[in-house]
């Protein structure tokens, strides 16, 4: 819940996953309040007050993930949301003559977005959700410490580039600053 909202105003591609690292932990306690007490919101050194919102936030996700029906997989609606809200921001960031730099940094990073799609087989996934599927992918395999070829780390690279541009352009315009026409 500290880190999200941190993260939220900071660098919205990091909160995206670190939400559907959150949605993977309650997975991973089986959606158990308790448990995720016991072993997340415990560990923190907090006073009871931020401990009982902690507990209230997860709480909330749980319930989400119970009505929306992702207790197993898929991602909840706000974090749908955020991904809408980046598409949308990348589409009209494409077509603006105001930045040519965005439109660069999307082709250079197009040609490995087609490439993981080829491979994982996301041919409906937008070209946004690919890279963030790809980022999440990789963030899994860190986690359990196994070897990343290469020309994995080469797409990747390009791919949080490119999103660190994305992110940077979400707050600009949250904040007023961004002007496309």
């Amino acid at each position: 819940m500290i880190i999200a909202s941190q993260k939220k105003k900071e660098n919205i591609a990091e909160y995206l996953l670190y939400m559907w690292q959150i949605e993977d932990i309650i997975r991973a306690y089986g959606l158990d309040i308790d448990q995720i007490q016991k072993h997340i919101i415990d560990s923190y050194d907090l006073p009871e007050e931020q401990k009982k919102s902690m507990r209230d936030w997860y709480e909330s996700l749980i319930d989400m993930m119970h009505s929306e029906g992702v207790e197993k997989k898929g991602h909840l609606q706000l974090n749908k949301n955020v991904l809408i809200d980046l598409t949308d921001l990348h589409l009209r960031l494409l077509k603006s003559t105001r930045e040519p730099f965005y439109g660069a940094a999307f082709f250079k990073t197009l040609p490995y977005i087609v490439e993981l799609r080829a491979k994982s087989g996301e041919g409906k996934t937008g070209e946004l959700e690919t890279c963030f599927n790809a980022l999440y992918g990789v963030l899994l395999l860190r986690l359990q410490k196994k070897e990343i070829q290469s020309d994995t780390l080469k797409a990747i690279q390009q791919i949080s580039a490119f999103l660190s541009i994305l992110a940077e352009k979400y707050k600009q315009e949250k904040a007023g600053e961004l002007e496309l026409e």
